[in-house]
């Protein structure tokens, strides 16, 4: 599918090849504390530059693996922090230092005081049940906060199209909000956010999901207990009980995923990073123009010791509008999750830019990688070298 984001390439408040992102199974998380995300909301509202926020939790993991265009709006977020304490557990286990849980609700939350921000962020709802939105903006207006609600809709129960059309965007456009915080479930929000992205004018924008339920008073929020040590999804059903069919279809691929990915992934790469201590190997890496396109052959250790010299590389190449660039593994010895989370960036950026990305030198043990660490979709475009 082609990208919704060519337009807006060159316009990011924050370089994406210098956002500390991994990948964990398919999904880029940015290892990020709140003060760091309040000051990039901040820097993108004072700019009006586009800013869309993913907070990837097990649901948008599930998501992901069977449905293309919503796992697209993911990697073409400019932030993804870890919503949801599977992410994190999963990230431990596979040997990558996301550390904290940054959900949508603490976002909010954080905004509300005010620290890290340099001014009163005027924040539009859209979606929710009905009267949710509108109870949860008198709720945050009644209080001296460091956001304003300037504007409420509820687009109804249709289908995205319905959602789309022109008065509903000229809306939420008119408002002249900073941010915007969608509700309508997690699919659908993040999917409305992805297809009218060129569209909206609001600059900050993110799936807030059940903070706006929290912020109406409709639902209450899990304790700090159950949220730290990852039984809010027992509150969440004991609020929401129709929620519980989610949980259980998500709690079985994590199961799943567990025992056919992250544990064997564990086991990896713990035997590479114990042959990099013992015997490193230092990050070679040269590269080839011919026609337009950009051969980039990569040896010795990717991985997160190495990864300051990968994207001084990947930000040169990037910068010679090439039509395609082709990066040779045949030498690399070990790729780890920080060097994979570099490649989804260097994937963002290309196609943003309208270019392809591809590989060539992969040996039946790095197609195995690729797919133990659910970036099989990366292979796409990936020829045997010849």
């Amino acid at each position: 599918m082609e990208t919704h984001f060519a337009e807006l390439a060159n316009s990011r408040p924050v370089n994406d090849l210098e956002r500390n992102v991994y990948c964990v199974l398919g999904t880029p998380i940015d290892a990020i504390d709140m003060p760091s995300i309040l000051r990039r909301i901040d820097v993108a509202a004072a700019s009006h530059a586009p800013f869309f926020i993913s907070t990837p939790n097990l649901n948008f993991l599930v998501n992901s693996r069977s449905d293309p265009e919503f796992r697209d709006s993911v990697l073409d977020s400019d932030l993804c922090p870890a919503d949801g304490m599977p992410i994190v557990w999963v990230a431990q286990l596979i040997d990558i230092p996301i550390r904290e849980r940054v959900s949508g609700s603490d976002i909010l939350e954080a905004m509300k005081t005010g620290d890290g921000v340099g001014r009163q962020l005027k924040m539009f709802l859209f979606g929710g049940a009905p009267g949710i939105a509108a109870a949860a903006a008198r709720n945050l207006n009644a209080l001296s906060s460091g956001v304003n609600i300037v504007g409420t809709l509820n687009p109804g129960f249709g289908d995205l199209e319905e959602m789309s059309r022109d008065d509903i965007i000229d809306k939420v456009n008119s408002s002249g909000a900073d941010f915007l915080a969608v509700s309508l479930g997690a699919k659908k929000g993040q999917l409305w956010l992805y297809r009218n992205h060129q569209r909206l004018t609001i600059p900050v924008r993110a799936h807030l999901g059940a903070a706006i339920n929290f912020q109406a008073g409709t639902v209450r929020r899990a304790p700090p207990m159950l949220r730290a040590c990852g039984l809010e999804w027992l509150w969440r059903i004991k609020e929401e009980p129709h929620l519980w069919r989610r949980y259980t279809l998500d709690g079985l691929v994590l199961v799943r995923l567990f025992f056919t990915h992250a544990l064997p992934l564990a086991i990896l790469n713990r035997w590479h990073r114990v042959k990099s201590t013992w015997k490193p190997k230092e990050l070679l890496i040269s590269t080839k123009q011919d026609h337009g396109c950009v051969t980039i052959r990569i040896a010795g250790d990717a991985n997160h010791r190495n990864i300051v010299r990968a994207i001084a590389c990947f930000r040169e190449t990037l910068t010679q509008g090439s039509d395609q660039v082709v990066i040779d593994l045949a030498d690399t010895r070990a790729i780890d999750g920080r060097f994979l989370g570099l490649l989804l960036m260097v994937r963002k950026c290309l196609n943003a830019k309208g270019a392809k990305l591809s590989f060539i030198g992969l040996s039946a043990a790095k197609r195995r990688l690729f797919w133990l660490n659910e970036v099989n979709f990366l292979l796409n475009n990936a020829v045997e070298k010849a």
